[in-house]
């Protein structure tokens, strides 16, 4: 398998990845928004055997309406077909890696509870923080890239924009 950064040649297979994942384009279409818009902060493919076979991507959050070095990973998708596989571990993993690497403080995530906690994330209620969105407070998550870089950072997280047309 390989990771890497995605690059332009890369956006339709992206889009297809994420259609083929969730079954509809909504996931796909804010995605290529957000590249768009110059909101992705980090853009990942896993390609195995030279097919493009999942995709993560990350974009700028604030916290209680302050910007801050925290980020979103949201949408990650992974084909059907390479489901259980180790893409969507290999790609979180990689890419937390690169979060660090680039400065970036902490990561929130709206996702299944039994997922993403081997990685660390914990229920982000713990740091007196929630989503904008309605999301079940056990599935909405951060992780610290830093130590203590969530302290007395409490309030709503919010994401960009285009995350409302979703």
């Amino acid at each position: 398998m390989q990771l890497r950064e995605e690059l332009a040649a890369d956006r339709s297979a992206i889009h297809d990845i994420h259609v083929s994942a969730f079954g509809s384009s909504a996931e796909a279409r804010l995605v290529d928004q957000l590249r768009t818009a110059g909101a992705a902060c980090l853009s990942l493919i896993a390609e195995r055997d030279g097919i493009p076979a999942g995709h993560i991507l990350y974009s700028a959050v604030t916290i209680a309406d302050r910007e801050c070095a925290a980020i979103g990973l949201a949408p990650m998708a992974v084909r059907p077909e390479f489901q259980r596989q180790g893409i969507g571990t290999a790609l979180i993993r990689e890419s937390l890696r690169l979060c660090r690497e680039h400065g970036h403080q902490s990561v929130c995530v709206p996702g299944h509870p039994d997922f993403y906690p081997r990685f660390g994330f914990r229920p982000a209620g713990e740091f007196g923080l929630s989503c904008e969105y309605d999301v079940p407070s056990g599935a909405f998550m951060v992780l610290e890239l830093q130590p203590g870089s969530l302290r007395d950072r409490t309030g709503i997280i919010r994401y960009h924009p285009l995350f409302r047309n979703f």
